[in-house]
């Protein structure tokens, strides 16, 4: 995709972190802007400094695990601008703990954001993009889901999130080769992002009631929260660099994006485990210190 002006471009997850950054990028490029989020708050502060760079705005509080709501969002968007180009399904929470202590609403919620957010955006975005397709022979589109390198790695304490994102993957791996076969002009990337300085290290705080947790966190629920956020606000790549990037691979139709790509050396070792049928390596074989800290943590009486 070679020009961003005057194109329309659907964020979700826009009040905040990555989606807040791709609507500021967006809008410097002239896109005309959707945005999506759960948080009205947050969602008018973004809309406001967009509107302030000059960009056609149209905002929608959406909770992306519900298909119809984001069907809502779509014929509003549509009905507003007509023919969407770019669209980020990138809303996402973030949650911690041994595999087996988390409650059914754990799943729920984060599979409920991060996978059926996605799956809800390719769902009713992807067919009205080859409905503009088909009526214009100049229309050029691309589909960003936002994975993690969680969605590439199965680090221990995370196994809610990992099994989000490795889905996520795959779904867009899929979606990729789904619209190659027919040759339709919708390029689609998967964002991998590393450690990025973002709110998804409080996501809890906009948890919806419905699947509030009954019990209290468990020690390695907490443990692990305390080591997200210490990585997460730890991050040397920015948010707006993240956004800088994605864009630079739309131009480019490249697929895979990351925003730390001296971790792919993990993913490298862990395909090759698989190769060779090992068990799997240590995920943080690089960087010991972050295992011992939470054995220490998970051991303690």
């Amino acid at each position: 995709m070679q020009s961003f002006s005057e194109k329309t471009c659907v964020i979700t997850g826009a009040g905040s972190g990555l989606g807040r950054e791709f609507a500021l990028l967006a809008a410097k490029l002239g896109m005309r802007l959707v945005l999506a989020d759960v948080q009205q708050d947050a969602l008018k502060q973004t809309e406001a400094s967009v509107t302030a760079l000059g960009a056609d705005v149209l905002s929608h509080v959406c909770d992306v695990r519900r298909g119809d709501e984001v069907e809502s969002l779509a014929q509003a968007a549509v009905k507003r601008f007509g023919a969407i180009h770019v669209v980020f399904n990138n809303a996402g929470v973030g949650a911690g703990g041994l595999i087996w202590e988390s409650t059914q609403q754990d799943w729920e919620w984060v599979l409920g954001v991060n996978l059926w957010g996605v799956i809800h955006g390719v769902r009713v975005f992807t067919p009205l993009m080859l409905a503009s397709a088909k009526a214009d022979p100049n229309f050029e589109g691309h589909i960003i889901n936002t994975a993690s390198m969680a969605g590439l790695l199965t680090p221990p304490a995370m196994g809610i999130y990992n099994v989000s994102k490795h889905a996520v993957v795959a779904l867009t791996e899929t979606l990729y080769h789904d619209l190659s076969l027919i040759d339709a002009p919708i390029g689609v990337s998967v964002l991998c992002p590393y450690f990025v300085p973002t709110g998804i290290s409080h996501s809890d705080s906009v948890r919806p009631s419905d699947t509030q947790a009954t019990t209290q966190p468990t020690r390695s629920q907490q443990i692990s929260q305390a080591m997200l956020e210490k990585a997460v606000s730890a991050g040397k790549v920015s948010a707006a660099e993240v956004a800088q990037i994605t864009f630079d691979a739309i131009k480019a139709g490249q697929f895979y994006i990351y925003s730390h790509p001296q971790a792919l050396g993990n993913v490298e070792r862990r395909m090759q485990d698989i190769l060779q049928a090992h068990n799997p390596s240590d995920p943080y074989e690089q960087a010991p210190k972050l295992r011992e800290q939470l054995r220490a943590g998970l051991l303690e009486s």
